[in-house]
């Protein structure tokens, strides 16, 4: 059985030949072959590269991700050698948004670690360009991920425009990106937080947080499903994320959600196997969303937890409500997922604010995701 299975859209660069992984109908399907090649990979490089494999797709969520293409399409191209149809030389994931910022499409280039150096890499990336343009995607934005971060006075290092963050030139993944022609434009920081987290650790941050909140603020916790009370202006959160949050230079537009929206999230999380936990800050006197915070987490790995959006509204800020949301999602995250042994979370090296927060916390700097951009029609 073919990993990948040929198709009209393949594309031969020298000795390297791309192909389009199919979407199965199931994983048991002969066409899932690709999909499965695909988890392979990601746990091979992140092994690799962070030395644990957290933060690879299984197939099934690769699978559920590939399947939902109401809000973002995703492509998965593969590359492989002519001589060796068979094995993967790595991959690149395009992520085209459907209803926000459709003029953008977004890269990720995966090489098996056995294979760098190979030229696979300057072929998916081309490919995956080849596509974006065809697909009517003008901007191309590629996130690179690096071990640690070089020193400020490092003769390689190149620093984010923001002046947070920088990665080194020689890393072959910033390497990869320089000669393609992308610019760096954010440097975001990958940190971890050990669980548990001591108890009296979290008393006395959520006793701060709580007196500099006041009583005019309350927090709201759910699992899954946000209460049907609260879908909208938490939709309207999801939202500001897209406008309030860090973007450096990124060339983006606001990302419109609704209720059906959060609803079609709620139910790919659930369709990946995955579970999910929000705290929201509510202000007393208006009855709506100054903030909220979400994690989850793959419910086959009980030790893994995923951080994604904190946000407070601007006009809430200064009451240490960021805080307060995490410290009581970290709470509630203790009491439904006790095996839960490490949180991984990414934060603008600009946000100095989020960032205190998650030092407090006792979240520990591992590595940069580097943001860089291309604009196709002028080759920015």
């Amino acid at each position: 059985m073919p990993v990948i299975r040929d198709t009209q859209d393949t594309q031969d660069t020298q000795d390297t030949r791309i192909w389009p992984v199919l979407v199965p109908a199931s994983l048991d399907d002969d066409d899932a072959s690709g999909v499965h090649a695909v988890a392979a990979l990601e746990r091979a490089v992140q092994d690799a590269r962070w030395g644990h494999h957290d933060l690879a797709y299984s197939a099934r969520e690769n699978l559920a991700g590939l399947r939902d293409a109401r809000y973002t399409r995703r492509i998965q191209l593969v590359a492989t050698s002519s001589g060796r149809p068979g094995e993967a030389l790595g991959a690149a994931f395009l992520r085209l948004p459907q209803v926000g910022n459709t003029h953008r499409a977004e890269l990720e280039i995966l090489v098996h670690p056995d294979h760098v150096g190979t030229g696979a890499d300057d072929a998916l990336v081309a490919a995956a360009e080849r596509y974006a343009a065809q697909q009517g995607r003008r901007v191309v934005g590629l996130e690179t991920e690096h071990v640690g971060e070089p020193a400020a006075d490092a003769s390689d290092a190149v620093v984010a425009p923001t002046g947070s963050g920088r990665v080194s030139r020689s890393d072959a993944a910033a390497a990869l990106a320089l000669r393609s022609g992308f610019r760096l434009e954010q440097a975001i920081r990958y940190s971890v937080l050990p669980l548990p987290v001591a108890a009296p650790v979290l008393v006395a941050l959520r006793s701060a947080a709580i007196d500099a909140a006041g009583d005019d603020y309350r927090t709201v916790t759910w699992a899954e499903h946000c209460p049907q009370e609260w879908v909208e202006q938490f939709a309207d959160l999801e939202a500001r994320m897209s406008t309030d949050a860090p973007s450096a230079g990124l060339d983006t537009v606001a990302d419109p959600w609704d209720a059906a929206r959060v609803r079609a999230a709620e139910d790919a999380v659930r369709r990946s196997g995955r579970g999910r936990l929000a705290t929201a800050i509510e202000h007393r006197p208006t009855r709506t969303l100054a903030g909220v915070t979400v994690v989850d987490f793959p419910l086959d790995r009980p030790e893994v937890v995923f951080q994604h959006d904190t946000l407070v509204l601007r006009e809430h800020r200064g009451h240490r409500l960021g805080l307060l949301a995490k410290v009581v999602n970290l709470e509630a995250l203790a009491g439904r997922r006790p095996q839960a042994r490490r949180v991984h979370t990414w934060n603008a090296e600009e946000n100095s604010f989020m960032l205190a927060i998650n030092v407090a916390l006792g979240f520990e700097p591992r590595g940069v995701i580097a943001s860089w951009q291309k604009h196709l029609s002028s080759q920015e």
